[in-house]
């Protein structure tokens, strides 16, 4: 038994953040790394806020 749902193609994907939510991420982690003095944590927010960069 086939019906029309099953037929159907998957629609087109939307992004999940905007080219803004990124500048707005990226500030937010900077403002993040100068208030933490774990070396760790720091070197985890670099990362990710150089990701970032690279996407918005």
């Amino acid at each position: 038994m086939t019906t029309e749902t099953n037929n159907r193609e998957p629609g087109r994907a939307r992004a999940l953040l905007s080219t803004a939510d990124f500048k707005l991420l990226r500030r937010a982690l900077e403002s993040h790394a100068k208030a933490t003095e774990d070396r760790e944590e720091l070197a985890k927010i670099n990362a990710l806020h150089h990701r970032l960069g690279n996407y918005g």
